[in-house]
């Protein structure tokens, strides 16, 4: 984590920061890129949230949503900035889509006044490597493909690297944006002056250097944590060894030993076998 720092002044859209900060100040911005990328037209948006915390599970789990949007037309939409691919993004985009129905759910809806709900991955590299600049999933019927679940639900990564498929000449500019980090029409160049004026927001500099911090905070103390972890199992497994010798050399019998760390004969003898 506190190798991956990057100087505030460095930070460009692609930046999960940036990303998030610019969308929910502009939801105008925020409108059309949805826009571009699902080729549709929005009357409006009537919620937007950056960094949107979801929790439902009793332990406090959640997730945290980079873009959180919901229009007037009875549609919710999350957009993701990944800047790497992970192996497991498929499942995460299954848990994001899970995790926002339970969150309607436990606000009170319906089954049936469940919203679409349309999940969006905005990568830098090829997710499923096959070139596309696009790849949209909804679900469908494997024996009759022309059958629609119609669940309401879709799922759609953008590829920056993406050469193959037809998509619109403004949504191929944005994602020229994103991997060459120049703006190349009218839309890209608003995100780039949104970028340019962000690097001059002394409070979002504060905001972003303590977010950092605590991030830093955060990973040496699980550094530590793990490392007092690792020297009391050590010391478990010396004092173990210790034991199997006392025994080996007949000054403690097995339940003797067995009983100094708690175990039963039957694991005791386990402990042996596998020395």
């Amino acid at each position: 984590m506190h190798n991956s720092y990057t100087k505030y002044e460095s930070l460009d859209f692609t930046s999960d920061f940036m990303f998030c900060k610019i969308l929910a100040k502009r939801p105008d911005l925020c409108k059309e890129l949805l826009e571009i990328i699902l080729e549709v037209k929005i009357k409006r948006l009537v919620y937007l949230n950056n960094q949107e915390t979801i929790e439902i599970t009793s332990d406090g789990r959640g997730i945290r949503l980079d873009v959180y949007v919901e229009d007037n037309d009875n549609t919710v939409y999350d957009i993701e900035m990944q800047t790497r691919i992970v192996p497991d993004l498929p499942k995460r985009s299954r848990y994001y889509q899970g995790m926002i129905d339970l969150n309607l759910i436990e606000r009170g809806a319906r089954y049936s006044e469940l919203k679409k709900s349309i999940v969006i991955f905005i990568c830098l590299n090829d997710p499923f490597g096959k070139g596309s600049c696009v790849y949209r999933f909804s679900n469908r019927s494997k024996e009759f493909p022309e059958l629609q679940l119609k669940d309401e639900t879709e799922k759609v990564f953008l590829n920056a690297a993406g050469e193959r498929g037809e998509v619109s000449e403004k949504l191929r500019n944005f994602l020229h944006y994103l991997a060459k980090k120049e703006p190349c029409d009218e839309f890209t160049q608003k995100l780039q002056d949104e970028v340019v004026k962000a690097r001059k927001r002394e409070a979002w500099r504060l905001e972003y250097m303590t977010l950092h911090q605590r991030e830093l905070e955060k990973f040496e103390e699980g550094l530590e944590e793990g490392l007092v972890r690792g020297l009391e199992q050590g010391r478990e497994a010396g004092k173990m060894l210790q034991l199997i010798e006392l025994v080996e050399m007949e000054i403690l019998t097995k339940q003797q030993a067995a009983d100094v760390v708690g175990m039963t004969l039957e694991e005791f003898e386990m402990k042996m076998k596998e020395k």
